[in-house]
Parts: structure tokens; sequence; C-alpha cells
């Protein structure tokens, strides 16, 4: 008997202590099997919610892991029909917002036709119109393009400078240009001795050898080039219908 009104005293006590609250009853009751409390309060239609959950779904709930394969219709298709890549004219016209969604398709886009490349390097097969992939790629590096420009244009207009961090071009001491960014330094420059001992300067005997870099620059590039049209007119002599039907178009 002692112990049975220990407990009807214990469960007055948390029915006046829910009631000054304004707790929900029901959720305490739940924890404790050996009471019952009244589940109407007065308070219960204004209470709010204990767990606000909001659901972000990036892919469609039905798909997962399907999403980083091709449609099944495309499967054994030896060409598949695609649209061209968007170029810096179309993506100019659109707003951010769009950018960044337009971004995530490509993504996924190209998460899915480098494991069909994957997988048909596997079987040893041709992979079904490699030009999409290509397409993708081109348009991502649009994007990418389209979104620097904008950056730029924002930061010209707040700070007046084109780079994240201002600087200069500035010559080493092997006459080499590059570009420096300015840094924050904890004392004056002058009186800085570790930037003091670098040299943005290079001294007049120099000359001879930057002349000599640039000659072998350009060696290098002429003879590419010239191994280029080699290639080009061997290939021309050994398919001359393609180089015919080339020169046509």
């Amino acid at each position: 008997m002692a112990a049975a009104r220990a407990i009807a005293a214990l469960g007055r006590r948390l029915a006046g202590a829910l009631r000054l609250s304004g707790a929900r009853p029901g959720l305490v009751a739940a924890g404790l099997p050996g009471l019952t409390l009244n589940p109407c309060h007065r308070n219960l239609a204004q209470a709010e919610p204990l767990c606000h959950a909001r659901f972000l779904h990036a892919t469609l709930p039905r798909k997962g892991l399907e999403e980083f394969f091709d449609d099944p219709k495309n499967w054994g298709e030896k060409t598949v029909k695609s649209g061209d890549a968007w170029n810096i004219k179309q993506l100019r016209a659109k707003s951010s917002q769009d950018l960044h969604k337009l971004w995530y398709v490509l993504l996924k886009e190209k998460n899915m036709l480098l494991t069909l490349e994957q997988e048909s390097k596997r079987q040893q097969k041709p992979m079904p119109s490699p030009e999409r992939l290509e397409k993708v790629q081109k348009s991502m590096k649009n994007i990418d393009l389209v979104v620097r420009e904008r950056e730029i244009a924002l930061r010209l207009l707040q700070t007046g400078h084109e780079k994240p961090v201002p600087g200069e071009w500035r010559n080493d001491f092997l006459g080499r240009t590059y570009w420096y960014s300015y840094k924050e330094w904890p004392i004056p420059w002058y009186l800085n001795k570790k930037y003091q001992k670098r040299k943005f300067y290079y001294l007049p005997h120099v000359n001879r050898f930057i002349r000599l870099r640039l000659e072998k620059k350009l060696r290098l590039r002429n003879r590419r080039q010239n191994l280029e049209k080699k290639k080009r007119k061997l290939l021309e002599k050994k398919f001359p219908h393609l180089a015919v039907k080339s020169q046509s178009q």
C-alpha cells in the first residue's frame, strides 16, 4: 500500500509539473509505462512539433545507383542521339541559379558516361556515341568560363581589381616574367630583411640567356608544326578520298 501511495504521489507531481511547463504529457508517459497521464491538454493544439525535418534528394527516390548507368533503352545500341554542347552565348543568358542546376545535371551525365566508357573497355567493345562525353566536358568548361566572367565583373565593380588578390608582373633573377600577388606582412617592407633579400630584377648579362630561351621555344614550336604537316600529308596520301571530302566541306 505504501508503495502504491508513493507511486500515485509521484504521478501527481509529474502531472503538475507538466501543466506548469506546457509540455506534452503523452511523450513523457510513453517513457514511463507505469503512469497514465491525461493526453488531452489545453495547449496541445498550439504546441509545435519537436522534430522539423526536411528531406533533400538530389535524385529521384526510386533511383539510386541506376543513374550511373545509361537508359536501358540505349543498351545494345551502336549510336545514341544527343544534342549539341552548350555554347557560351546560351549560357550567358541564364541566371546563376540555372547554371548551378545545369552544372550538376552535366556532372551526373559525365559520371554516367565515364561508367559506360569503363564498362565498354572491360567488355572490349566500342563505346556507343563517345562524342557525348566530349560535349558534356565542353559544356562544363563553358559554364566555368561564364561563372568566372561574372566573378571578375563583380570584383571589378566592388574592388576595381580583376584578380582576386591584387598584384603585378615581375621578373626574377633569371629574367623570367611571373605574376606576383601582394601579401600581408607583419612589418613594413623596408624593415623586412626576408623581403629585401628577394630580387625582382635581373642583371644585363642575363639578356643573352633570355634570347637563347626564346629561340629554343620558337624552334620547338616550329618543329612541332612541321611534324603535324608531315603527318597530315601522309594521311592525305594514304586516304585520298577522305582528303577530297574534307576539302569539299
